[in-house]
């Protein structure tokens, strides 16, 4: 007889599997279901999340509304599930999971349905009592505007605007770069609009602001009554109380368009504020304020769609233009925005032989002669902003040096304090340097770190200069005629030659013929300048025949030059007043160099720079203060030169060797000129002998040996250098031992030991740097530091351990 409980038990179990399997079978639907809601409800929840934060709502109502509605995690395990269908008998319990998650969401909006009838209640409520004080949209800013490029800063400004806190944001660049654009575009993008919701103001600033004006100017965005304020100080204080006021939400102040000088207007804009953001736009950049976004030309891409847009070449345009002939075009314009619109708007609906010409005209000439006044007169009032005489002629001087080179500072020290009566050492000419830059007029590389800030060290520091701005140097250096120029630029490619240069050859033709009368001719015909900076750039076929000119009055003498083969001007021997020589090849290989003994009857001549040059034999340089040789070969001038360099070179103050290969050692006759004060022999990798008596120039300040690879120890006499400052050794890899005495040097305030990999141990004679009444400063890597471990209770001894970055991109003919 069966069972009565087994029965039950079994129709039980029964049961149960047949509820499995149906609850399995109803469990793709349900997940496909939870799916499609879960879609349907992520943009909704995400717009309540920003209404949420822009109305200052309570964080609690938007966690309780992600628990109702955040089933992803939910959705992810049962889609993992339902691939396996060998674990079928799961789908049962986790289809339960999913209705009671869709259960507990639907008792939440009947909750919530009740809560909105409650805040529409409150809102009206408010609206009716306080109507006066809303704030609604963006005030100040037109509509939203067309907008191209500028990606990258977009993005970066955005991301700035949308952390929490107080700051002042600068967007910097010349008239014309976009910075007004951008900043409108910022206001008008949904996720700054979500933030700050009403709460964003945009003024223009003029030149001369009034501060009360633009108070007033808020209160009325704010809807509030404008007062008559007593005077700035009452104004401020009643803005501050209505941007408190309005203050419980993000705020976003847009003062555009602040000049020069202004900082201090934007300083009184700052409040105590929990999320109050002030974007300053201006063509300088504020380095006082938090954070510096600086517009750079556009890339060819965006350039390109910011051309097209404004020419209005669409698929709907009349014909279609030959995409290089629309390259070439918007290539000449520098990728500046402003230039893009002028040109592009000049060409709207023009004909194609309208284009052709623009094409070559931008090709042949500068494009600040080929167009606009527009483009002009707004790079004319960024220039006008430069008060200081001084700083605008030294920005001039930038359109000395080829279309995308990088210029070395030291060759802008040179010239400067020269021409212009500078400090030698540099540092007003990096004042003006650092103006420059922040008036967005040039920016400035360091392509190698090695020496600390103080040191007014500028062999690695490269200025670099957008190719309009070179064009606006040149430009303005072209202002008066010809022969009266102060600047005078010449340009000259192969065998082409203007109109007035006249060679002394061709001169001596016509003399053998007429005598008396063509004496007279040639003496009309030399050309006369009166320019105090001369320049002149050859090619690499430049034949080298020499106009017979007369720069009686030139002290700055640019060669900018490409060819293997190169002899200095004739005329350079009339130049009595020449203090400066600048000789820079371009080209891929060294130039030979001729003709150098011009250069001894210019008594004057203090400063001489060569650079990818064979230096010839030195001649008689009796007031030559520096020598500069930078990548050059030295052979010739140091070892087979008939005339001793303590004779060529008496009065030298500053040698300065970078990057010339072939120097092995320093003759030992340059111990001879007592006068030195600064010694850079670097990145000389051949480099391995320093002569033995280095001590007798007893004036030395400065000696440099970085970088020299080979150099594997450094004279005794080192030690003798008793007014040495700076010693640096940096890198110098196979340096394996210091100068025993070298702990005599009690006038050292800096020692660069970084990366002397092979120097095990120091000289006992570096305790006696604990008689230094002055700090003495190690700057080491970690090894380094190590060595010198055991002095540190030396009180005025520092180590420092910086790091050094590199910048492998500076060789000439890279574009910036």
């Amino acid at each position: 007889m069966a069972d009565p409980l087994s029965g039950i038990v079994v129709g039980k179990i029964v049961n149960q599997t047949f509820e499995t399997v149906k609850n399995a079978r109803d469990f793709g639907p349900t997940l496909e279901k939870s799916i499609e809601t879960s879609k349907a409800l992520d943009p909704l929840v995400e717009q309540i999340k920003g209404y949420n934060y822009s109305l200052g709502r309570p964080r609690e109502e938007i966690e309780r509304l992600e628990k109702y509605t955040d089933n992803k995690e939910l959705i992810r395990k049962s889609k993992k599930l339902s691939l396996n269908l060998w674990k079928f008998l799961l789908f049962s319990g986790q289809r339960a999971k999913l209705l009671k998650q869709y259960e507990a969401f639907q008792r939440y909006l009947s909750l919530v349905q009740v809560e909105n009838k409650r805040d529409l209640m409150e809102v009206l409520t408010h609206l009716k009592g306080n109507q006066v004080n809303q704030i609604r949209g963006l005030y100040g800013a037109p509509q939203e505007p067309e907008f191209i490029g500028m990606v990258k800063q977009f993005n970066e400004l955005k991301v700035e605007l949308m952390k929490d806190g107080a700051s002042v944001l600068v967007l910097t660049g010349l008239g014309g770069s976009g910075k007004t654009t951008l900043a409108k575009k910022l206001c008008c993008d949904p996720l700054i609009k979500r933030k700050f919701g009403g709460n964003i103001f945009f003024v223009t600033i003029s030149e001369t602001p009034i501060l009360k004006s633009i108070v007033k100017t808020l209160f009325e965005y704010c809807k509030h009554p404008v007062h008559d304020f007593i005077n700035d100080e009452d104004a401020i204080n009643r803005l501050g109380n209505l941007l408190r006021e309005v203050g419980k939400n993000p705020i976003l102040l847009v003062l555009d368009d602040v000049w020069p000088g202004s900082e201090s207007l934007v300083e009184k804009f700052k409040f105590k504020l929990p999320d109050y953001k002030i974007l300053v736009t201006s063509r300088v950049g504020f380095r006082r304020f938090d954070t510096l976004c600086q517009l750079s030309p556009l890339d060819h891409d965006p350039a390109v769609s910011l051309f097209c847009h404004y020419a209005k070449l669409n698929h709907s345009s009349s014909y279609m233009l030959d995409r290089d002939l629309v390259d070439e075009i918007v290539e000449a314009c520098k990728g500046s925005p402003l230039v893009l619109k002028v040109i592009a708007g000049s060409l709207r609906n023009q004909p194609f032989e309208k284009w052709l010409d623009m094409k070559k005209r931008l090709n042949s000439q500068s494009i600040l002669d080929s167009n606009s006044t527009d483009l002009l007169c707004r790079l004319q009032q960024s220039l006008d902003m430069l008060e200081d005489i001084n700083e605008k002629e030294c920005f001039l001087d930038m359109g000395l040096f080829p279309e995308d080179q990088r210029i070395p500072v030291t060759v802008l020290i040179d010239i400067w304090a020269e021409m212009y009566d500078l400090d030698e050492d540099g540092i007003k000419a990096m004042v003006i340097i650092h103006d420059l830059i922040t008036r967005n007029f040039i920016n400035v590389i360091a392509t190698r770190q090695v020496a600390t800030k103080t040191d007014m060290y500028y062999n690695n520091h490269y200025v670099m200069l957008h190719d309009l701005l070179r064009e606006l140097a040149i430009h303005q250096s072209k202002g008066e005629p010809f022969e009266q120029r102060k600047r005078l630029i010449i340009d000259l490619k192969g065998d082409t030659r203007p109109d007035w240069w006249v060679v002394p050859n061709q001169q001596g033709i016509i003399s053998n013929w007429y005598s008396f009368i063509t004496g007279m001719l040639v003496k009309q015909k030399q050309l006369k300048v009166a320019a105090r900076i001369l320049c002149i750039s050859t090619d690499e076929i430049f034949s080298s025949d020499w106009c017979d000119m007369q720069p009686d009055k030139a002290e700055v003498l640019v060669l900018n030059l490409r060819s293997d083969q190169y002899s200095l001007p004739d005329f350079t021997k009339k130049m009595r007043k020449l203090k400066v020589l600048i000789v820079t090849n371009y080209g891929f290989s060294r130039s030979e160099l001729t003709k150098f003994e011009l250069l001894g009857s210019l008594s004057n001549l203090k400063r001489i720079r060569l650079e990818k040059v064979s230096v010839p034999c030195l001649c008689i340089l009796k007031n030559l203060r520096k020598l500069s040789l930078h990548m050059c070969s030295t052979n010739n001038a140091f070892e087979s030169c008939s005339i001793q360099i303590s004779d060529a070179m008496p009065n030298l103050v500053e040698l300065s060797i970078d990057y010339c290969n072939d120097l092995i050692k320093l003759p030992g006759e340059f111990c001879k000129i007592t006068t030195l004060k600064k010694l850079s022999i670097t990145n000389c990798h051949k480099f391995s002998a320093m002569p033995q008596d280095i001590g007798k120039l007893v004036n030395l300040e400065v000696l440099r040996l970085c970088s020299c690879s080979d150099l594997k120890e450094i004279p005794e006499s080192v030690a003798d250098l008793n007014k040495l400052r700076c010693l640096d050794i940096s890198d110098c890899v196979t340096l394996h031992i210091l100068p025993n005495n070298i702990g005599n040097l009690q006038k050292l305030e800096k020692l660069y030991m970084k990366g002397c990999s092979n120097l095990s141990e120091l000289p006992d004679s570096v305790i006696n740097f604990g008689n230094l009444k002055h700090e003495m400063q190690v700057i080491c890597d970690e090894e380094g530091s190590a060595l010198w471990e055991h002095l540190s209770n030396i009180p005025k001894l520092k180590i420092y351990m910086p790091k050094v970055e590199h910048n492998l991109i500076w060789l000439h003919g890279i574009r910036s």
